[in-house]
């Protein structure tokens, strides 16, 4: 059999907990649907972090760079910060780069189809000719910005890059005959024409679509895009956690937080409004119902305000520091084992959430968007979402309140939704793969 050559592309930065998880699902998934024959390469802008992640034959950096993640790189290597002069000037370097960039990069793509040595970038342009699928793998790789915060100008370029970047790469694979699929993503929601623009002309060139939740599903509706769709959940469902491993040695209850603020959206003052609504609520819930807390960041950048200083901020501000602490599992295994062990958790972020519900622990979710919305809309548990714009001590009391007193409801809830969730992403993505690469699809979808 010849193998599936499948190269993953839109891959995200590996210091995220949730692009590790997806990316792993995603490998597993084909893996565990096509066996040993096949053969898995990545474009990220994560090179180096991808590399030391998983055993992939190649790993290419996007076709087009995205200058707040090159900024980004250097910042890290050099030491220096976001807000400074060399940040900035780096960033706008690397703007301008792009529109060059664009230029060989569509050169390249036409030397590659005729069979001449392309100037730029040829090495992930012969993978693209070379594979036998595309995926573009399961994240939110077309949207402009998160529901519930405001997109100011930084997210609002930045956004836009990204598009750009994400849909010319799609361009070079549909120009080279090569065929498409979205593993399933949120997608949208949009704010500018700009971005509405640039997904809808990536997304009609997708062979098939799958969505994670139904609001991306309405998204789509909305957009008029006529590729393919079929909704099925967040692939790190399939992530389940090592039954092997014991937590008898973890105090209970345990509250397990994984929280966090969009960067470049909150202005100090309301982080410091936000941390001291966490550190209160945290030390109510604790005198409350005897927690032991276990912090754990989700997305740790190195930069200010990430995942580990707001978790720091908060444990320094409460009172019973004592029955808190931060964890820093360096794998994800490890990170995954302590969300699944924990009697309660509470996350302001998308995928501590998915992981934690795929083992039926019951879940706080500080939503920042619709894509979290959508997820335990899906799941039948919209009482267990809290707005961040309706964060407050007493709402935020009375949903830990509300879900701690209903726990084992919620556990058999997710005890019947979520294999039905796994069984249908694993129908779906093999039926979808097997027709774009023209194997027999002999498979039915459960519902």
């Amino acid at each position: 059999m010849v193998p599936l050559r499948t190269l993953l592309i839109h891959v995200g930065n590996m210091n995220n907990k949730g692009t590790q998880a997806l990316l792993k699902s995603d490998v597993s998934l084909i893996k565990e649907l096509f066996g040993d024959d096949v053969i898995f390469s990545v474009s990220t802008t994560d090179v180096e972090g991808v590399r030391g992640f998983g055993c992939f034959e190649k790993v290419f950096p996007p076709l087009i760079d995205i200058p707040y993640e090159k900024a980004d790189f250097y910042a890290r290597r050099m030491a220096f910060s976001r807000s400074s002069l060399r940040y900035k000037l780096i960033a706008v370097a690397y703007l301008l780069w792009m529109l060059i960039e664009l230029a060989l990069a569509m050169l390249s793509t036409v030397f590659v189809r005729v069979g001449l040595k392309p100037p730029y970038r040829g090495d992930l342009l012969m993978e693209i000719k070379s594979s036998s699928v595309i995926v573009s793998y399961s994240n939110e790789n077309f949207k402009e910005g998160v529901s519930y915060l405001p997109l100011n100008a930084y997210w609002m370029l930045s956004w836009w890059c990204m598009l750009i970047s994400r849909t010319w790469i799609v361009f070079a694979a549909k120009f080279l005959g090569k065929k498409l699929v979205m593993f399933p993503n949120s997608i949208g929601g949009f704010r500018t024409w700009v971005g509405r623009f640039l997904a809808k002309l990536a997304l009609n060139r997708f062979d098939y679509i799958l969505v994670r939740e139904p609001r991306s599903l309405r998204n789509l509706t909305s957009l008029g895009v006529q590729t393919p769709v079929t909704m099925v959940s967040d692939t790190a469902l399939l992530l389940g956690a090592d039954n092997s491993r014991s937590n008898t040695g973890l105090k209970r209850p345990l509250l397990c937080v994984s929280v966090g603020v969009y960067s470049h959206t909150l202005s100090s003052k309301e982080i410091n409004w936000f941390v001291n609504v966490y550190s209160r609520v945290l030390d109510a819930a604790i005198q409350k119902y005897g927690f032991n807390v276990i912090f754990l960041p989700h997305y740790v950048s190195g930069f200010r305000y990430d995942d580990l200083e707001v978790s720091q901020l908060i444990h320094n501000s409460m009172r019973f520091k004592d029955k808190a602490q931060i964890a820093e599992p360096s794998s994800l295994q490890d990170y995954t084992f302590l969300l699944s062990s924990a009697d309660l958790v509470i996350s302001s972020k998308m995928h501590p959430a998915v992981l934690a519900v795929a083992s039926y622990v019951p879940t706080l979710c500080i939503v920042y968007d619709s894509k979290q919305v959508g997820f335990f809309e899906q799941l039948g548990l919209p009482e267990c979402i809290l707005p961040v714009t309706n964060l407050s001590l007493d709402t935020f009391l009375s949903k830990i309140d509300h879900i701690w007193n209903r726990r084992q409801s919620i556990r058999e809830v997710l005890g019947q939704r979520i294999p039905k969730l796994q069984r249908k992403i694993r129908s779906v993505v093999r039926k979808v793969l097997m027709e774009v690469t023209h194997q027999d699809a002999s498979i039915t979808i459960s519902s």
